[in-house]
């Protein structure tokens, strides 16, 4: 049952960074309204870097994809780490609103790591 569940949440989790991945590309999600002014001016500092976004936007697509792999799914998880360190630090610093969601996102993520730890164990041993 575990297992059943991790692989739901993990294609869920999957899908989510896919979204946000090709959204950065094709432009096809509206920017909500309501922004707070901290997170505008955020955004357009992230854009003042033509190189970052795409970035970003590449390692969710492929981190999206290799989490949703159960094999690849270790791999998932460290490509996504560091796109996930800086979604925390923006909630926290200047959108906490969006903490909820970040904090179920963030257990998702590290049930994953947590459920793969020996596959990692080799880069610390």
């Amino acid at each position: 049952m575990k297992k059943i569940i991790l692989n739901i949440l993990s294609v869920l989790f999957g899908l989510l960074l896919l979204n946000g991945g090709f959204a950065k590309f094709f432009h096809y999600m509206p920017e909500p309204k309501d922004l707070p002014p901290a997170l505008m001016a955020d955004n357009a500092a992230f854009m003042e870097i033509s190189w970052l976004m795409p970035l970003v936007a590449v390692a969710e697509i492929l981190g999206g994809i290799l989490i949703m792999i159960p094999k690849t799914r270790a791999l998932g998880a460290v490509v996504i780490f560091p796109v996930m360190v800086g979604v925390a630090l923006t909630h926290i610093t200047v959108a906490p609103s969006g903490l909820p969601m970040v904090f179920v996102i963030w257990a998702i993520l590290l049930w994953i790591i947590f459920e793969n730890r020996k596959k990692y164990l080799p880069m610390i041993s």
